[in-house]
């Protein structure tokens, strides 16, 4: 019975000795640090380009000459227009981005009435051709992406220049008053925009918004069928409601590269000492 109880520990001793070794061979394992992805790259230069539509608000409009009072006009409106534009901005991060713009504003026609009091009519008519160039500085805050739409407020300021051509009075039982000539001035120009971008890809983005402009005032050229020949038509207070649709391309805005593939060595044959 000793016997077997000798033979039974060393039997057992000789298995936990086996373990041992057999541990002991295996390879020391490897914990490998794997970089963590970098986060998209948000932000860069982008160029822009958009058309649109322009609703315009209805002007004040007034003959005026030194030395007389100013004759206001009555009824007075103006012809929607259309407009293209470029630009160039940076992002600089997910929520903030800046521009600069250029705009053209196709011409369109002012029109009021005025007393007459030779005319055979109770009033005269009259038009101006107005059209516009813009420059502006704008800032946007885009508030947030959800399916690839990012909706945005913004807020800009710059210069207009504003350009009057083919002014007329059209006088009833009358000649008309002709303004030959065309007068240009610079002015003050502010605007507040809302709109939404769709992201096509990580460069290419869909615009469309809406702004609303206040270009300042436009004169006409002196007319000198008055006394002082001095007098000209004053329409003040352009603004317009437009409608624009454009598009972006955003330099180095592109995802994070792919993660480079991690190879291991094959282990060698594991044996044993025992």
């Amino acid at each position: 019975m000793d016997n077997f109880f000798k033979r039974l520990s060393l039997a057992g001793f000789a298995v936990v000795l086996s373990s041992a070794g057999y541990a002991a061979d295996l390879p020391t394992p490897v914990i490998e640090h794997i970089p963590a992805a970098p986060a998209p790259a948000v932000g860069g230069f982008y160029l822009r380009g958009d058309i649109g539509y322009k609703i315009y608000g209805d002007p004040k409009g007034s003959f005026q000459e030194p030395g007389a009072t100013d004759l206001r006009f009555t009824g007075e409106s103006m012809d929607n227009a259309w407009m293209i534009g470029v630009g160039a901005g940076y992002k600089f991060n997910k929520y903030l981005r800046a521009d600069v713009t250029l705009d053209y504003e196709t011409p369109a026609t002012a029109k009021g009435y005025a007393a007459c009091g030779v005319c055979t009519g109770t009033q005269s008519s009259e038009y101006a051709d107005i059209d516009v160039w813009t420059t502006m500085f704008n800032a946007y805050i885009d508030l947030g992406t959800w399916n690839r739409i990012t909706p945005y407020v913004g807020g800009g300021i710059g210069a207009a220049y504003v350009r009057t051509d083919n002014a007329v009075s059209i006088n009833p039982g009358q000649a008309d008053g002709v303004y030959r000539g065309t007068n240009g001035e610079w002015n003050f120009a502010w605007a507040l925009m809302a709109g939404a971008a769709y992201a096509v890809n990580d460069n290419f983005s869909i615009d469309a918004g809406y702004r609303y402009k206040d270009l300042g005032d436009a004169r006409t050229v002196v007319y000198d069928g008055v006394r002082s020949g001095q007098g000209r038509v004053h329409w003040e207070d352009l603004t317009a409601h437009e409608f624009r649709l454009g598009m972006r391309y955003t330099f180095n805005s592109g995802g994070a590269a792919p993660t480079a593939p991690v190879y291991y060595e094959p282990q060698g044959p594991i044996s044993s000492n025992f």
